[in-house]
């Protein structure tokens, strides 16, 4: 199995690109002239890949290996980042972001395959919290490089530095092995989806991948409308509060593996998300960026014990096109909420869809009780 921290190095590299291109576009969209109709359609695309490439990505892992997918993917996503720099109108946006989104998503699927099916670390906690640790910091990072190449380069060049650090990290993609997915029926896949305990959570994840709606169509917007900041000053406000979404699930690797104290910090998480999403509204930049910060918290639990609650629903013989299948859900919802986020924010208010996505979140975290796994 290849070793882990080239995983860690890869992700990291992978979220810092397309998280900094994905949160800072919008800015340069609005400079463009797109309307927050457009904005929402492009993002939607980007968040759509997932729903139309998961299955043919885990195809290509049974077939090509997750090395050469990963490396394909890194390339793929390098020359889009490039592209976004050069279109000027709606349509080959679309497109573009389109093809980031199908790449991200081949990267997204074939590294979690990978992490998933390696046993050299018997502590889930620690397995899982420094998995999404390393993938949570790389956007704070990218952020930071941001509002410094944003405002002494331009955005064009911030992109080309982040298509080259991406086309590097193919040089770490090559010491992978050869691993595949072992060839599954659709019949296995039927039963491990279709039970109860598996719906229910999906549904969870869900209205959960809802708010991320929010995050790549109106809360660039939104930072700047409310409060006067400048790119970079959006820049360095999204890494700050990212950053506590890294620092909580490094944290959650350093406690011991207890499903029940799991289960409640799970929820806990997104009650955290929801409320810090909500208050950080409020009109005094220090208070929002603080109530932002707790939401960034309580999206770093969360997104540790989606995965290690994924880890246990599957056998790892599964896990990867069952994994990929709930990753197809959650973008469906990350999508919807593109659409619906986006419209609403730029024709009732930028803030309102934050506190519509804040109420969803503690809304979910009841529904959690009876979605949320025991064991």
């Amino acid at each position: 199995m290849a070793g882990m921290r080239r995983v860690h190095l890869v992700n990291f590299i992978r979220t810092m690109a397309v998280t900094t291109v994905a949160f800072l576009a919008p800015l340069q969209f609005l400079k463009l002239g797109f309307d927050g109709v457009a904005i929402g359609v492009i993002v939607a695309l980007f968040a759509s890949a997932p729903i139309i490439f998961s299955f043919p990505t885990g195809w290509m892992n049974d077939r090509l290996s997750m090395k050469k997918v990963i490396i394909g993917g890194l390339t793929a996503m390098s020359l889009t980042i490039v592209a976004v720099g050069f279109v000027r109108s709606v349509v080959p946006m679309a497109a573009v972001f389109l093809l980031l989104g199908v790449a991200n998503s081949a990267l997204n699927v074939s590294i979690n395959s990978l992490y998933y099916k390696d046993g050299a670390e018997p502590d889930s906690n620690r397995k899982y919290g420094n998995f999404i640790g390393w993938l949570s910091l790389g956007p704070p990072v990218g952020l930071l490089l941001g509002s410094v190449l944003t405002q002494v380069a331009g955005f064009r060049t911030l992109l080309w530095s982040l298509a080259g650090l991406t086309a590097l990290a193919t040089l770490a993609a090559r010491g992978f092995g050869e691993e595949k997915f072992a060839a599954v029926t659709v019949r296995e896949y039927k039963f491990t989806i279709f039970n109860k305990r598996t719906l229910l959570f999906s549904a969870f994840l869900v209205l959960l991948a809802l708010h991320w709606g929010t995050e790549i169509t109106v809360y660039g917007p939104f930072l700047r409308s409310r409060f006067g900041l400048s790119d970079s000053g959006v820049a360095l406000y999204m890494a700050g509060a990212y950053l506590t979404l890294a620092l909580a699930a490094f944290l959650v690797g350093r406690l011991k593996d207890d499903p029940g104290r799991n289960r409640r910090l799970f929820l806990l998480g997104m009650v955290l998300s929801g409320a810090g999403l909500i208050l950080m509204t409020v009109g005094d930049v220090r208070l929002s960026f603080l109530f932002r910060a707790i939401h960034e918290g309580g999206d770093g639990l969360m997104g540790v014990f989606v995965v290690l609650t994924i880890s246990r629903l599957f056998e790892k013989k599964t896990i990867g096109g069952s994994a990929g299948i709930l990753t197809a859900l959650q973008t469906s919802g990350h999508m919807a909420g593109s659409l619906a986020f986006s419209w609403l924010g730029f024709r009732a208010g930028l803030q309102v869809p934050m506190i519509v996505a804040g109420a969803i979140l503690l809304g979910n975290a009841v529904f959690g009780l009876y979605a949320v796994p025991r064991d």
